[in-house]
């Protein structure tokens, strides 16, 4: 089974991008908005490791380490602070109040997971990389690493959430892709128009006009209608929207969360079919 991780933080933004990082690895994110929810979590749920704010409504996180340390049955569970407090001493002052570690914000999406591993015993962890791949954003990556498909390749990425760009832009830039971002679907017909990209890569839910009236546009403008096109969105949506993707085009239909190596590979695999002229409609 793996690691079932809390975190205590109030924050939506920050809340969202640590839930989505740990869920697309395969991890168990519980999560607690403020400092009393989150010690009443901790005290009725087993947890493997602990991720806590340090100015939390209610309980901060200096109360909320120290009643786990003094707390026979929770003392051994590793707890990080996860704060934007960089002030001379500060990590100091935290180490001594009981915290395992420290992770500064912003949060880097690049390295928070492999950050965050560092506190699993081996059994626990939940890497599932292909042998011979490295972690998008590990300082191992390397050129030897980076699939040759991907490295150059330039994709349009439309999608409405910031925590879904930065999560895509995390994944993908260390694997040498160049990376274009529109918020909705009229800026990505003005990009689509203005550069030419090896792939689209879609949401489906927008404001406005959704991924399925993007891909209809596209496909009826000569120059853009062979672009390989792939939605990924969220797992919620009507039971024909798969199929309804691939009727219009669209290469792959992925739900998220997804692995970040899954979707590596999906992307992979469609620019390789757009090379060879092949393009079998495939759903996940």
């Amino acid at each position: 089974m793996p690691a079932q991780i809390l975190i205590i933080e109030d924050n939506p933004a920050n809340m969202a991008l640590m839930v989505y990082l740990l869920n697309a690895f395969g991890y168990g994110a519980h999560s607690a908005t403020d400092g009393e929810k989150g010690w009443e979590a901790a005290q009725q749920e087993a947890f493997d490791l602990i991720l806590c704010d340090v100015h939390l409504p209610k309980r901060d996180g200096y109360e909320i380490v120290r009643l786990l340390k003094s707390n026979p049955k929770l003392q051994t569970i590793p707890v990080i602070a996860v704060t934007a407090l960089a002030m001379v001493g500060d990590r100091e002052k935290m180490l001594e109040a009981g915290f395992d570690s420290y992770i500064g914000k912003p949060i880097e999406p690049t390295t928070f997971v492999s950050q965050i591993e560092e506190f699993l015993p081996p059994e626990l962890r939940t890497r599932r990389l292909p042998e011979g791949h490295s972690a998008p954003g590990t300082d191992s990556a390397s050129a030897a690493t980076v699939p040759r498909e991907l490295k150059g390749a330039t994709i349009l990425v439309v999608d409405d959430t910031p925590v879904n760009r930065e999560l895509i832009r995390s994944t993908l830039e260390p694997f040498g892709c160049s990376l274009l971002f529109a918020e909705n679907v009229q800026q990505g017909l003005q990009r689509a128009q203005n550069d030419r990209f090896d792939l689209i890569l879609c949401d489906l839910h927008m404001p406005n006009e959704d991924g399925f009236s993007f891909i209809r546009r596209l496909r009826t403008n000569p120059r853009l209608a062979d672009i390989p096109f792939m939605f990924l969105t969220a797992s919620s949506g009507r039971d024909n929207d798969p199929d309804e993707a691939l009727t219009l085009g669209a290469a792959r239909f992925l739900r998220r969360p997804i692995d970040p190596q899954v979707l590596v590979d999906h992307i992979k695999a469609c620019l390789q079919e757009s090379d060879e002229g092949e393009a079998p409609p495939r759903s996940d």
